[in-house]
């Protein structure tokens, strides 16, 4: 049970200062079953951080969002699975060919013997509200339009897509049980809000259906990082 849950964890280690990375995800031990490197920390240091992050023991997701003609995210995907990543994603707005090209590029570049990793997709981000999309062009509803592309994603071959906890039940039950839904913005109940206007915490987040959540400086910015995740992770499991 505890493996279980650990993996349902995802430490967000953003920042732009390489040691305090390391340190971190060394301090974490393995209490996350996962550890993400975003936009920051890649534009800082590259593949090779990635490389020394997985190093530690957990499984990296990168999290860089491709979006792009199909050919040139073929590339970009395949060396995602060369550095070392378990995980990254895609934008479903991309289009089908694109993840699809995604999905070619991550096969392309695994290492021989290793397992491909996931490619996920974002779906609509939480920044976007149904006027906002409608200054896009995009005359939908948020969650109608969630759905439409995580089964577009499902259908190019995605292993999930990243959405709020408000969409998730949605997608659990648009595309079942097998395909994943990573949630970020997540908030302990003990936890400061910082900066963020919708809390969901880690049961609640679970109890709509989320696979892996995404948690912050609730982790990262703790005195003691681990300690942190371990009680996020009893949350999850009560």
């Amino acid at each position: 049970m505890m493996v279980e849950t650990r993996e349902r964890l995802c430490a967000a280690l953003d920042g732009s200062d390489r040691e305090w990375i390391l340190e971190t995800a060394r301090a974490l031990g393995g209490a996350s079953g996962w550890l993400k490197v975003g936009l920051e920390a890649f534009t800082a240091f590259g593949p090779e951080l990635v490389g020394a992050v997985a190093a530690t023991g957990a499984r990296v997701f990168l999290d860089l969002k491709l979006h792009d003609i199909p050919n040139t995210v073929r590339g970009a995907a395949a060396n995602c699975a060369r550095s070392g990543a378990a995980m990254f994603n895609v934008h479903a707005s991309g289009g089908r060919a694109m993840m699809e090209a995604a999905v070619e590029g991550a096969e392309r570049g695994t290492p021989p013997g290793a397992p491909r990793p996931r490619v996920i997709a974002v779906t609509v981000l939480t920044s976007l509200d149904r006027a906002a999309l409608e200054a896009l062009g995009i005359p939908a509803d948020p969650e109608t339009l969630v759905v439409r592309w995580a089964r577009l994603a499902q259908e190019a071959g995605l292993d999930g897509v990243v959405a709020s906890a408000r969409e998730a039940a949605a997608i659990r039950s648009a595309c079942g049980p097998g395909f994943l839904v990573v949630t970020p913005g997540i908030r302990p109940r003990w936890a400061a809000s910082d900066d963020q206007k919708r809390i969901v915490t880690p049961a609640d987040a679970v109890a709509a259906g989320a696979d892996i959540l995404v948690v912050g400086r609730p982790i990262t910015r703790a005195d003691d990082p681990a300690a942190a995740a371990g009680r996020i992770l009893a949350e999850i499991a009560g």
